[in-house]
């Protein structure tokens, strides 16, 4: 079931509602404002590249056993790929693209789509739609033994 639940959480909250959003919603504001265009081709191109690892490693994730070697090394090829392409995507989201929306939309503008962002999470995932993502998050990284924060610390 952590599986399945980790995917729910991956195709349904990232790549369907977080992704669809900014594609539908703010990737053309940029592309309008002629800002950021470069990282927003990157994006669009990383989106859609993550949703053929998810395909592909939800395929492994079906399989009653990783015996074969390669399917094992395929795996990890492709869960490594994931992390060493969101990783820097969601920082750069983060650090550059979310903060320069406020440049290119009015103040207005700007808290409506993020009413409408909520009104959207509320219709597809109920009221606590994000709460219930954040808790089944923490879940999986305390079964997994990463939910503490301090196991990261480098010993020095």
């Amino acid at each position: 079931m952590p599986g399945r639940v980790s995917y729910g959480i991956i195709r349904y909250f990232i790549e369907d509602y977080h992704e669809k959003l900014e594609e539908d919603f703010l990737f053309p504001r940029f592309e309008k404002a002629n800002k950021l265009t470069g990282l927003v081709r990157v994006l669009i191109v990383q989106h859609k590249a993550g949703r053929i690892l998810t395909d592909r490693i939800v395929q492994f994730g079906k399989m009653k056993s990783l015996a074969n070697e390669g399917d094992g090394q395929m795996l990890i090829k492709l869960l490594d790929g994931f992390n060493s392409m969101y990783r820097p995507h969601e920082a750069r989201e983060d650090t550059v693209l979310f903060p320069a929306i406020r440049e290119i939309v009015s103040k207005n503008e700007y808290y409506a789509l993020g009413e409408d962002f909520e009104h959207k999470e509320h219709e597809l995932f109920g009221a606590d739609g994000y709460e219930m993502m954040v808790e089944k998050v923490a879940g999986i990284e305390k079964k997994l033994g990463i939910f503490e924060l301090s196991g990261f610390t480098p010993v020095l």
